[in-house]
């Protein structure tokens, strides 16, 4: 009996793993769909960013009182999942609490883990409240409706389960040890699970050893679901910040990169040697295509970007063209991208490359209005607790759009008239400009 029990415990494992493993191949693959990006910076300062804002979540903490639930979700969940490695070897060996061997060491560390278990509980509580009671703004605006809205609780109600299983297991192994059962070893100090055990001290050995058991296989179940489950999730940013923070923007954040198609067509009309108006010659490289349209025409790191998003809305909330009605939402930007790189993904999977669907970023996902919305004041990029950079996928799209489809509203194709012509984007001739001295 107990070796059928570890096949099985072996099967579920590699099943969850395997799984999961599949789905992670897939977002590498969609994201290398992207341009390959040209990285800048040291090692030194990207390294200093990841041990700063996506493990120190510095960022997080500009909002004091989110911050705070999220440092003692993130932190208590991380280390309360140190014990799964214990899980393990007892699922697979047959073992029960393996590390029980380092004695006192062991003691404190399940006390730890019950704190933090009780810890993570009230947080993700409290964010359940401010979610669905207090109902922030940031959490019910248009985006955020249907999927995008119940994969937020989905997540806290897998958390509050996981959290009752690990205290509901170590208060009937509690009540064992106490009763000298055989095989539940004494080891553990249960600082808060002693507290519930008094509720099973009436049960009988065989109805406690069920509980235990239970407990414990629900438990290391609902944390191979989790796993799975983030690749469906907004959540896949537990592990995809740390990459996305290392490639985030190390240039000041008013800087915009020159398109090197541009430059490089500048530089050939500057040049004296090289005629303008002469047809390209044989095997010429054809000039890139300018700006962005679809999801492949991104860099990968935007990518990485769409699918590290955890539509908490920061961003949204402090930008201002979304403030003044404005149909904007860099929110809804990296979602948009990312829904539909998950579409291109699909067609992939389905056609073993990409089939053409008459369908693109611009335009199917994302408007126009949207795009020319924004104020490039860089409101969302500082406010974004990873890194995530919206507005450069918007500078992207606008490029293409008055590049290649001279698509810009009337009064920016007024205004670069008027650069073009006066050297400046109001429609005065040079040499009237200082005529207002005149009439002072």
């Amino acid at each position: 009996m107990q070796y059928i029990s570890n096949i099985l415990f072996l099967l579920l494992l590699i099943a969850g793993i395997g799984y999961f493993t599949k789905n992670i191949r897939k977002v590498i693959r969609n994201i290398k769909l992207g341009r390959k990006p040209h990285v800048t910076g040291n090692n030194k300062e990207r390294w200093g960013n990841v041990i700063r804002i996506a493990l120190g979540q510095s960022k997080m903490v500009v909002r004091p009182v989110a911050g705070l639930l999220h440092i003692i979700v993130y932190v208590g969940f991380i280390v309360i999942n140190i014990e799964v490695l214990e899980i393990i070897i007892d699922g697979l060996f047959g073992t029960h609490r393996i590390f029980s061997s380092l004695g006192i060491v062991y003691d404190y560390l399940i006390a730890t883990f019950e704190i933090l278990a009780l810890l993570v509980l009230i947080g993700v509580i409290a964010f359940w409240i401010r979610r669905n009671i207090q109902k922030l703004k940031r959490f019910w605006s248009s985006e955020m409706k249907g999927w995008p809205k119940n994969d937020g609780n989905f997540i806290l109600y897998f958390e509050m389960v996981l959290m009752i299983l690990f205290l509901t297991m170590n208060a009937s192994d509690q009540v064992l040890q106490q009763m000298g059962s055989a095989h539940f070893t004494k080891a553990g100090i249960f600082p808060i699970s002693s507290l519930i055990a008094p509720f099973f001290e009436n049960f009988s050995e065989a109805t406690l050893i069920i509980i235990e058991r239970t407990a414990w296989w629900l438990h290391i179940f609902g944390i191979l679901v989790f796993l799975n489950y983030l690749y469906f999730s907004k959540h896949l940013h537990i592990m995809l910040a740390f990459p996305n923070v290392y490639f985030g923007k190390l240039v000041p954040k008013g800087k915009f990169k020159n398109n090197e198609s541009v430059t490089k067509e500048v530089k050939l009309m500057m040049d004296p040697n090289v005629d303008p108006f002469a047809a390209p010659a044989e095997g010429a490289e054809t000039p890139a295509k300018f700006g962005a349209s679809d999801v492949m025409d991104l860099s990968q790191i935007q990518l990485l970007n769409a699918y590290t998003c955890t539509e908490c809305g920061r961003c949204t909330s402090e930008c201002p063209a979304n403030q003044t009605g404005k149909k904007l939402s860099p929110r809804k930007i990296m979602m948009d991208t990312r829904d539909r790189l998950e579409e291109v993904g699909k067609n992939i999977d389905t056609n073993g490359e990409f089939k053409p669907d008459s369908k693109q970023l611009l335009g199917d996902y994302i408007s126009h209005e949207e795009l020319w919305a924004c104020t490039t004041c860089n409101a969302c990029v500082e406010a974004c607790p990873v890194s995530i950079d919206p507005l450069s996928i918007i500078m992207e799209m606008r490029q293409y759009l008055v590049m290649e489809q001279s698509a810009a509203p009337n009064e920016l194709n007024i205004t670069m008239t008027n650069i073009e012509n006066n050297g400046a984007p109001w429609p005065f001739n040079q040499m009237d400009r200082l005529n207002w001295k005149e009439e002072a």
